[in-house]
């Protein structure tokens, strides 16, 4: 048995840099998300951090089965895998508008639905189905305070959702509003801006609800708000990194309890001297688009980035001396969703022992449609 959870018995079986994935611990956070929000009915789970069918399928042996995706490729895994109701949290565009209908055809049994927040293609969507009436359910994106995507709620944001309501071909799938902005670290002022941002949310479906028009479904939130949404019974929650976890929500989340359940695996390759040492893991191994620390090492506390570029990441450390050329360091990631994305397999990891690879398949832009 290793010393520590994240350490490999034979390293030497594993090139690197790699992806390591703990499967006892993907499971372990499925149940607490389960335990947070109480019931697998008001759960939508993204798949954009992990992209692997592995974990969709552990999902899916709790009890899990919505699921909300950023491509279509993750929407194609999903169905192949066996979801059944699959939200693409993303307004398609241009030719994506016909890859959706061609999903549709290709898993007649699933129920898939898209994001909107544009009369444009709310109109494209139904010349893609019109001989494929109820098969496309449409949600309308609200934007509630991240200024990304979505539409302001208002008088323009009602008449859209009419619109989706009074469509012949489309099925109604409800509101969507993600609030990736809120990333306060007190409990309390996260809750309060929470509050704030939704509360044009849920306005807006009361007056829908007055007209007589439904509100099927309300999707709210990721990670950081998951405990907030959590107690509100009329919201489905839907975060993404709470499979896999990583240190940059692990330290600004304080409240928000669940493992790490994926590690790099890089190596020691040169020693340049000054309290140096330098491993292989470049930009190309680890998400680049946050500042240092981009990865923190579980087995080198007081390791300093002081130079990335491709393929390298040089350290500083007084601890040097206490690592030679090919020595293992396992480093927890910022930001693990992007990270993931950058290899095509994992290997999976249980007490120690490599048990197999688990494959990043939707990572990949396109599978088959």
């Amino acid at each position: 048995m290793p010393e520590q959870w994240f350490q490999v018995v034979e390293e030497d079986k594993i090139a690197s840099p790699s992806l390591l994935v703990y499967p006892a611990r993907v499971e372990e956070n499925i149940k607490r998300l389960i335990k947070m929000v109480g019931s697998t009915d008001r759960l939508r789970p993204h798949v954009k951090t992990h992209k692997m069918p592995e974990i969709i399928k552990l999902q899916l042996q709790h009890g899990i089965s919505k699921f909300k995706c950023s491509t279509i490729a993750e929407m194609e895994m999903v169905a192949e895998t066996g979801g059944k109701d699959v939200l693409l949290a993303y307004q398609p565009v241009g030719p994506n508008i016909a890859r959706v209908r061609e999903l549709s055809d290709k898993f007649p049994e699933v129920k898939f639905s898209v994001c909107v927040d544009d009369t444009s293609v709310v109109r494209g969507l139904e010349s893609a189905f019109q001989d494929k009436t109820d098969a496309l359910g449409v949600y309308l994106d609200i934007d509630c305070g991240m200024h990304r995507t979505g539409i302001d709620p208002g008088a323009k944001a009602m008449d859209l959702y009419r619109t989706i309501h009074e469509s012949r071909v489309l099925r109604l799938g409800g509101l969507h509003a993600y609030d990736g902005h809120n990333h306060e670290e007190d409990l309390f002022r996260r809750t309060e801006r929470c509050a704030f941002d939704f509360q044009i949310v849920r306005t807006m479906a009361e007056e829908l609800q007055e007209e007589g028009i439904p509100v099927p479904e309300i999707v709210a939130g990721g990670s950081p708000t998951l405990p907030i949404h959590a107690k509100n019974k009329e919201f489905t929650c839907s975060p993404g990194t709470v499979f896999l976890w990583d240190y940059g929500y692990g330290t600004g989340l304080p409240d928000v309890d669940f493992l790490v359940a994926a590690v790099l695996l890089v190596r020691v390759i040169s020693k340049p001297g000054g309290n140096r040492i330098c491993v292989d893991l470049g930009h190309k191994a680890v998400a680049a688009e946050n500042p240092h620390p981009r990865v923190r090492f579980l087995n080198l506390m007081d390791g300093e980035a002081v130079m990335q570029s491709e393929e390298h990441l040089v350290l500083q450390t007084l601890n040097s001396n206490e690592f030679e050329v090919g020595d293992v360091l396992y480093g927890v990631p910022r930001h693990i969703c992007p990270t993931v994305a950058l290899y095509s397999s994992a290997t999976t990891i249980k007490e120690g022992q490599v048990t197999g690879e688990w494959q990043i398949t939707a990572r990949e832009r396109r599978l088959t449609v």
